[in-house]
């Protein structure tokens, strides 16, 4: 096989191949970039071994891929924010720019979205990507590429965070201890967090938690039942939960989100479980808790970015696991197997 632009090309459920592609070129508005890093998201295994997530279906081949990072290698007409060889991060979206939600500020909600890795729209995760430039950001010399790419599960828990109100001094719960837990765990412990448990059904995940800076943990047991256990949570930290961060997509977790949190406080849903869930209803209005629908991200890459290069994030430990593009369905076994946490593809041509 020739390897001018060496791609992962998903053309159905189980069917992920590399094949070669043309180097696009970059339009008005747009960068052409070598991509250096992506990581593997839970939705790419999705749509991998499923090939639907929901609405969004597999229907022709796309690139997989939309937690990025690499280096500018040729602009577009008009392009002024970046320049060729500049070390960038990519936010996966591009939005019209002229909706009420994205003049808002709230971007993610734009009707008229593309979106990274996400039917019909494809993804990164090949030797070069063309993408709109407002929407990639520089990398300080500090920051890698692997955390550079890391920015985009890191900006799922960011999101999650200021939906919910985290600040200095709250108990925060978080349900599920996998890799958007534990960003999720990582940004509440930078924004001041005073106690962070973290919930989950794997004793490893939990050690793993509490060595990121989870003050608590607790291993669910299949005779938990959530009122109790939301009692529980709250002894164990010294007070319940003024939000609670749910990450697993289960029942049981919704509902001990909604029994630990305390009264007037929030709740942030990020999981995906089942089409439909149930809510303890009488108890979540008599506590008058705000129940937050937590969707990607917004105005995220800045905050990151600078959190990242001054230290208030360490995301390294979550990087378990590195293959080359060339082993990317390795890579996604792994990814598939939950052996590691972040397994991340090096998309980079290497010189003989």
């Amino acid at each position: 096989m020739s390897d001018t632009n060496l791609s992962a090309v998903l053309y159905k459920k189980g069917d992920l191949r590399l094949e070669d592609r043309g180097i696009p070129e970059p339009g008005p508005g747009e960068v052409q970039i070598s991509m250096q890093k992506v990581g593997i998201c839970g939705s790419d295994v999705k749509y991998w071994t499923a090939g639907a997530i929901g609405d969004f279906i597999v229907k022709g081949p796309i690139l997989l891929g939309h937690e990025a990072s690499g280096i500018v290698t040729k602009l577009g007409p008009n392009v002024k924010n970046l320049k060729v060889g500049d070390r960038v991060a990519m936010d996966p979206h591009i939005t019209c720019r002229s909706c009420e939600f994205c003049k808002a500020g709230r971007y993610n909600m734009c009707p008229d979205l593309f979106f990274l890795a996400t039917p019909p729209d494809s993804g990164a995760l090949a030797r070069f990507h063309v993408h709109a430039a407002d929407f990639v950001f520089k990398l300080p010399d500090n920051v890698s590429f692997e955390e550079g790419a890391c920015v985009e599960p890191l900006s799922v828990g960011l999101n999650a965070c200021r939906r919910v109100g985290v600040t200095m001094g709250n108990h925060v719960l978080i349900t599920g201890a996998g890799p958007i837990g534990l960003c999720s765990l990582l940004v509440a412990k930078a924004y001041g967090a005073a106690a962070i448990c973290i919930t989950d059904i794997d004793a490893k995940r939990l050690e793993f938690a509490k060595s990121l800076g989870a003050s608590h943990t607790y291993l669910i047991d299949k005779d938990d039942k959530p009122e109790e256990l939301g009692h529980k949570i709250g002894q164990l930290m010294g007070g319940p939960p003024h939000q609670t961060i749910e990450c697993s997509g289960a029942q049981f977790s919704v509902d001990l989100a909604i029994y630990a949190t305390r009264h007037a406080g929030a709740v942030g849903i990020i999981g995906h479980g089942p089409p439909r869930v149930s809510f303890p209803i009488v108890t979540t209005v008599a506590k008058e808790l705000d129940i937050k629908g937590c969707f990607r991200y917004v105005n995220t890459w800045p905050t990151l970015i600078e959190m990242i290069s001054a230290g208030q994030i360490n995301v390294k430990p979550i990087i378990t696991h590195n293959f080359t593009i060339e082993e990317t369905l390795q890579a996604f076994e792994t990814a598939k197997s939950g052996a590691g946490i972040k397994v991340m593809i090096d998309c980079a041509k290497k010189m003989a």
